[in-house]
């Protein structure tokens, strides 16, 4: 077994690290920890929780992010989560509980219902999403997931690095919103549930 290398990436959030490990974490979806008992579904999840200082874990498609409690050092919590990190790629873990209800990737939230009439609306603003939006919160340590749309409102739920951030309102109606607009001229405003 080779050594790994864990890399650290900052993000807009100063709490939060990014931790890349150069391989897949989740296969698909993406999945948010903000309390020690959700992350009881995961060990590598309540491993980093267990170290104390730890407010947020979000496993993206090929990173880990960490949001440190408030008053925390990375100084002191960076080694603790990069020991817990490579403990759990080291030894080849699942990443859940085996049969706990967290491998499905994510609950479904409150799902706005989408008019059929709107369906090729939706259609293209999925896809904008996937391919616009969610790379560019992703670099920041977060996710983005369509919940639907609604009367010319676009609801959008924000997660990971993103969820706390005090950008992440702005991001999501600045840019988000301007994108939206501009390819789709039906979508009037975006919201985040």
């Amino acid at each position: 077994m080779g050594s790994m290398l864990i890399q650290t990436e900052t993000t807009p959030n100063p709490a939060t690290l990014k931790f890349l490990p150069g391989r897949t974490v989740m296969t698909s979806g993406t999945r948010d920890f903000a309390t020690p008992e959700e992350a009881e579904a995961s060990p590598l999840a309540e491993a980093i929780f267990s170290t104390g200082d730890v407010e947020g874990v979000f496993f993206g498609r090929d990173f880990v992010s960490v949001t440190a409690a408030p008053g925390v050092e990375w100084l002191h919590l960076k080694p603790q989560v990069l020991g817990v990190l490579l403990d759990h790629f080291a030894s080849d873990a699942p990443l859940f509980k085996p049969g706990s209800a967290a491998e499905i990737a994510i609950a479904p939230l409150e799902e706005v219902h989408d008019h059929p009439a709107d369906a090729e609306i939706v259609a293209q603003i999925r896809e904008l999403i996937e391919t616009r939006v969610r790379p560019a919160v992703a670099q920041d340590g977060g996710d983005i997931v369509y919940r639907g749309f609604n009367k010319g409102t676009v609801y959008l739920a924000l997660q990971g690095a993103c969820s706390g951030c005090p950008s992440s309102a702005m991001t999501l109606k600045s840019g988000i919103e301007g994108l939206l607009k501009h390819y789709v001229p039906e979508v009037d405003t975006v919201e985040a549930v």
